[in-house]
């Protein structure tokens, strides 16, 4: 019977997300992107796979309808690359989350993912969790709580030790070459 009423309140769930999910379309379409019927299926499918990837569970409204309007103005994303984003992102949200051992809010994480892909990852989806992702929580969970004061904004640099562009090399290198 517990297991009965346990199926029925996750329909019901799944239900109530679909109709939000859908009804973002409504602030999506602006930029271009627009979620049909099935792909909403497939992104709440999908999500539900990831909350058991990461032995997560959420309580109310879950994390699509923050995900999609934080997202949703990326100069990264467009309606061929969305729905896949989505699935990604929401997948990358969850592992953060464990890996930062919950002591991030959700949108200190969701600024932080913002914040990186459309700087630093350039829209790399695979930048953003295996290098932003990993440098980050690595600094969470070694004690850095400054994330904090910073809703998580600005403060990756701080951890950041890959090399970036350099002009001044570029500058040298194109002088060497051309002059």
């Amino acid at each position: 019977m517990e297991e009965q009423v346990f199926e029925l309140m996750q329909a019901a769930r799944r239900q109530e997300e679909l109709s939000v999910v859908l009804g973002m379309n409504q602030k999506t379409q602006q930029f271009g992107l627009v979620l049909k019927e099935d792909d909403v299926k497939e992104l709440v499918k999908t999500h539900q796979e990831s909350l058991k990837l990461h032995r997560r569970f959420e309580w109310g409204a879950g994390i699509l309808e923050k995900l999609i309007f934080v997202f949703c103005d990326s100069q990264y994303l467009d309606q061929q690359n969305y729905l896949k984003s989505l699935e990604r992102l929401q997948d990358i949200f969850y592992k953060f989350k464990n890996a930062s051992l919950d002591r991030m809010s959700d949108d200190e994480i969701l600024t932080f993912m913002r914040e990186q892909f459309e700087g630093i990852c350039a829209g790399s989806l695979d930048y953003l969790e295996d290098t932003c992702l990993t440098i980050y929580t690595d600094a969470i969970r070694n004690g850095y709580d400054g994330f904090i004061d910073s809703m998580g904004s600005g403060d990756y640099e701080k951890f950041d030790e890959e090399k970036r562009w350099d002009s001044e090399l570029y500058m040298e290198v194109v002088k060497e070459l051309f002059w």
